[in-house]
């Protein structure tokens, strides 16, 4: 049982469609969240304890030469302290006699967002070790970190060496996981491109498999599974093109069969003469001819014919020609270019099955023809008396007549439906019959391209 969660439903929602963006993301955001993880417990267990420590030493050399210089006599008698500082400790101190910090950071207001993540640590060390107002200048000097404290008569300016407050390992630890990160998705697109690939075209072989074209290039590639799959999907064309090539060679020897018999029946209706019982007869043998022949059509289909580049509104447009010489009034409103790849015979065939249904129960028939996205638009209406919602399905079956519209004297053999069908299908497409606005029978159907 699948629960439904909001959370859930919306992850699903913005989640890639694709299989190449999903695998990729497989790999990604485990990666990142290890990454985040090992500088996460980098920072709080080694550098920010480093860091502390060597803060720490720096803010007690500071304390130290300012608790000794805190006086104007210090100052005097300690000038031996600011040169130990210099040359010991790598700490340069300056008093600047009068000056006045122009805005100056009292030891209780350090607020520890106001600095970086480097001087951060330096700064809350600084606010406990003096009592005093100070200042941090991190832009005067490159690579020196100075610190800048009131006294009573001047300023004090103390800096050293940034390498001395930080260690330099947290930027070695980023730039190394950066680099191992891009050269692992470096190699994920390329071993994730070459596994995707072939089922990419395996997927496009069935594609095409399924509209009826042939995909000569293709060939099983790729992992065992997808080459299982590709050898299975070959199989089984292969299968159903040997079913139909058995069933065309059986309906020749059908054709052959029944169509000799037939002819020798009319021939001999033909020359016993005129009579009721003859003439009944006639009209059996004439249907059963038709019934021959549909059935021929059907079964037939458009198996021999390859697909081929074609323009579906010719084909349109000489199905409703046709009609018009049987004297049936047509509408036709083609919009736009309707190139697409199919066979063209077959779908006469099968527009003209449409149309000729409409013809024998309708006064007027109008043909619309569109291009919608990836796909081509027919539609079919006419003013005849359609069918009811509750035997549209039933229609499609071979041999299935509306007996009370569409008897044997309008000449159907109930295969019209049967065979528009079975050729859309062929073309990967899809038919349905509803309501025309003209009170008729809605046709509409629906080609890839």
């Amino acid at each position: 049982m699948r629960i439904s969660l909001p959370l859930v439903s919306g992850i699903r929602h913005w989640m890639p469609k694709r299989l190449f963006p999903r695998a990729l993301l497989i790999i990604i955001v485990p990666l990142v969240l290890v990454q985040a993880m090992v500088a996460w417990f980098f920072y709080e267990r080694h550098w920010k304890s480093v860091s502390a420590h060597m803060a720490s030493g720096v803010v007690g050399e500071i304390t130290l030469i300012l608790d000794s210089m805190s006086t104007p006599e210090d100052r005097v008698e300690h000038a031996w302290l600011i040169e130990a500082a210099q040359n010991r400790l790598q700490l340069r101190v300056r008093f600047v006699e009068g000056a006045r910090l122009s805005e100056p950071i009292l030891s209780n207001d350090v607020d520890p967002a106001d600095f970086s993540l480097k001087d951060r640590m330096f700064a809350q060390f600084i606010a406990r070790g003096i009592n005093r107002p100070f200042m941090i200048d991190t832009s005067t000097e490159a690579r020196r970190l100075g610190v800048m404290i009131q006294l009573p008569d001047g300023v004090l300016q103390i800096s050293t060496r940034d390498e001395r407050l930080y260690s330099l390992t947290i930027n070695i630890l980023i730039l190394s996981m950066i680099a191992t990160s891009l050269i692992v998705l470096f190699i994920a697109v390329l071993f994730l491109r070459n596994q995707v690939r072939p089922i990419r075209w395996l997927a496009s072989a069935a594609e095409r498999y399924g509209k009826g074209q042939e995909a000569p290039d293709f060939r099983p590639s790729g992992a065992l599974e997808v080459r299982q799959a590709a050898r299975n999907l070959l199989e089984m064309k292969n299968r159903m093109t040997r079913q139909i090539e058995q069933r065309s060679e059986m309906l020749a020897g059908v054709s052959h069969d029944l169509r000799a018999p037939l002819t020798r029946m009319k021939l001999q209706l033909a020359m016993l003469g005129e009579d009721p019982q003859i003439e009944d007869l006639r009209s059996d043998v004439n249907d059963m001819q038709r019934m021959v022949d549909g059935y021929l059509a059907y079964a037939r289909g458009q198996d021999q014919e390859p697909a081929e580049p074609m323009e579906l509104g010719r084909v349109i447009t000489a199905v409703a020609d046709d009609a018009r010489r049987q004297g049936a009034k047509v509408d036709v409103d083609i919009q736009g270019d309707l190139n697409m790849i199919g066979r063209p015979n077959g779908l006469k065939r099968g527009l003209t099955n449409l149309v000729e249904n409409s013809r024998r129960h309708a006064d007027r028939i109008s043909i619309l023809a569109e291009r919608r996205a990836n796909q081509v638009y027919i539609q079919i209406d006419d003013d005849g008396p359609g069918i009811p919602a509750n035997r549209r399905s039933e229609m499609f079956r071979p041999f299935k007549r509306m007996d009370d519209a569409r008897g044997p004297d309008t000449g159907g053999a109930g295969l019209g439906l049967t065979i528009a069908r079975d050729v859309v299908r062929r073309h990967g497409g899809e038919i349905r019959l509803g309501d025309s606005e003209a009170g008729g029978l809605r046709v509409e159907l629906r080609l890839p391209v």
